[in-house]
């Protein structure tokens, strides 16, 4: 992404003089919506997801027509041989196609995404670039002309729950809806379920993460209709708790949702599941949630889900499933480990969160045609290939800094404690949320009996085992295993961490973040208000501390200090919102 700032073809339009570039993608009035550009791995990765997503959503549907012509062929004659299916499509980026797919960008801004969608995305026959705000569509008609754009790209000027809810006739539905909000996307859920084809994809981000991660879980609540706990795993458990509000919204009416990549990146969370059509699907939607109880003491978790599924042995059909509801609860009134008492969270998603299939071939897509030049490829390979080696079938993590800061134990190194759990036998991956993190099969107890032994070799301080704190409930138990620490297991070391890969990132600018409504996220316009307010309390404290006498002299002193630290900075146009 660049500026130019030399083209003269584009001044009157745009009241910032500037370009702005993301590929071969120009938005020619960025300064008047919003734009920020730490969010081009998301744009990246939202291609390379439709594009794997459309091959396999052109194949189902020619193995479909397929099936459905044999049947005619095998009713109409039994002898007459079955034809040889055809080749599939081959199809390109920046042409139209009447059989490709549809797209709906519900909060465009600038327009850059569509813009982008209709560059990079094989095989499409509409995008719909849609804001609220009327200067926000303005911008999008002057930069889909600009780019050339125009027999794929339709602006739209809707509330974008009502362009949804009036596209729910068939010939008007959607095979992709691409949700990227200013804070919690609920609001827009219900709409896009309407509007979606049987299969579609739905494509979900939520930049609100304080609430998803705990701090405020009244308000988490009543936005997602889950409670989350403040946990180690809080970035996990906001994908959880997301999956968990969209698959309610798709239960209303008959559909379930089908998760094929869940990312938790620098401050947001991005979300792509497949949303299904079927009755009998959705009734195994409560077995793929749980309640989490968490220790308050050591902070250990246990998950119960809200129904269970087994075998009918009445049925004549093997397959058939027999709905039921647990007993509970999972946990007993105080900790087995500590003895404290628990938290009640969720009910969050704790299902698989991923797709093993849907991420492989997004792998192979971006390392092997031409997503390989997208700005981002290098951190999209090292987080997929992370989203590969994780453990699909265990819900949410421990990190080693906090399970041994709960016994006051000197930390056990990254490699080693993987060690211990993989020579006694039991799974461990990372997860993309946390490079700390310890994703394990293994039960807490398990865990607490390792850390018993180290604590053998780097000893508590006596001083610390105070009675009723969880460091002497745990230590004062007998190990009851021996644990190998220094031999190296073969699987410790992961192949992405082997292959120096991109696996987390550091802050991508100073200043990052969500950034401000109708901002433009670059240049001298990057620093918001709420920046020159920064520390504002703490300089004007400090001033009224500083001796009388140093304003005597100078009654200005005051305000000049309390100015110095925001002179530099350039007075910001009022800017109009955008959807």
């Amino acid at each position: 992404m660049e500026v130019d700032e030399e083209n003269p073809q584009i001044i009157a339009e745009n009241p910032n003089r500037s370009v702005i570039r993301e590929r071969n993608a120009e938005i020619v009035s960025g300064g008047n919506v919003f734009y920020n550009p730490v969010q081009e791995f998301n744009r990246d990765l939202s291609i390379a997801v439709l594009n794997v997503y459309r091959q396999r959503l052109t194949k189902e549907r020619s193995e479909k027509a397929l099936k459905k012509q044999r049947k005619k062929v095998k009713e109409e004659e039994d002898e007459k041989p079955t034809p040889l299916p055809e080749d599939p499509p081959v199809y390109e980026a920046g042409t139209r196609y009447e059989d490709g797919l549809r797209i709906l960008e519900a909060l465009a801004a600038t327009g850059l995404r569509s813009i982008r969608y209709a560059q990079e995305i094989a095989g499409v026959r509409q995008i719909v670039a849609n804001d609220l705000s009327r200067q926000a569509v303005d911008s999008i008609s002057t930069n889909i002309r600009h780019n050339k754009v125009e027999q794929l790209i339709e602006p739209s000027h809707s509330d974008a729950m009502t362009l949804m809810y009036l596209s729910t006739h068939h010939e008007k539905r959607f095979d992709a809806v691409d949700l990227d909000p200013y804070g919690c996307p609920n609001r827009f859920l219900d709409g896009a379920m309407q509007c979606l084809v049987d299969g579609g994809l739905l494509l979900v981000t939520a930049t609100d993460m304080a609430v998803l991660a705990g701090n405020a879980p009244e308000a988490c609540y009543v936005k997602y209709g889950s409670v989350p706990l403040r946990m180690k795993c809080c970035h996990e458990m906001a994908l959880r708790i997301l999956l968990h509000c969209i698959e309610s919204h798709a239960n209303r009416y008959g559909k379930y949702i089908e998760p094929l990549l869940s990312i938790s990146a620098d401050f947001y969370i991005r979300i792509f599941v497949r949303v299904y059509v079927g009755q009998a699907q959705c009734k195994l939607s409560m077995s793929k949630q749980s309640w989490i109880y968490q220790c308050t003491g050591c902070e250990t978790f246990t998950l119960q889900p809200l129904g269970i599924t087994k075998p009918n042995p009445t049925a004549g059909n093997p397959q058939q499933l027999k709905y039921g509801i647990p007993t509970g609860p999972a946990v007993n009134s105080q900790c087995e480990h500590c003895g404290h008492r628990h938290h009640l969270g969720g009910p969050i998603w704790s299902a698989p969160i991923h797709s093993p299939e849907f991420v492989q071939d997004l792998l192979t897509a971006v390392q092997k045609s031409t997503l390989q030049s997208l700005g981002t490829q290098r951190r999209i390979v090292g987080v997929l290939s992370m989203v590969q080696e994780e453990l699909q079938d265990v819900p949410l993590y421990y990190t080693p800094d906090k399970l041994c800061c709960v016994l006051k134990l000197e930390i056990v190194p990254m490699l080693k404690f993987r060690s211990a759990i993989l020579h006694a036998g039991y799974r461990v991956s990372y997860s993309h949320a946390s490079k700390n993190s310890l994703k394990t099969n293994a039960p807490p107890a398990v865990l607490w009996d390792i850390l018993r032994s180290w604590s053998k070799r780097h000893p508590v301080n006596p001083e610390r085992m105070i009675p009723g704190t969880p460091l002497a409930a745990i230590l004062s138990k007998e190990c009851t295993a021996v644990y190998e620490f220094d031999e190296l297991h073969p699987e410790a070391n992961p192949k992405s961490r082997k292959s120096a890969l991109s696996r987390f990132q550091e802050n991508p600018t100073p200043h990052w973040g969500p950034g401000t409504r109708a901002t433009i996220m670059i240049g001298d316009n990057k620093l918001p208000k709420s920046y020159r307010n920064q520390n504002k309390k703490q300089r004007h404290k400090a001033s009224q501390q500083q001796p009388e006498d140093d304003h005597k002299d100078n009654p200005q002193a005051v305000k000049e200090e309390n100015d110095e630290d925001v002179e530099h900075l350039p007075k910001q146009p009022k800017l109009e919102a955008t959807a």
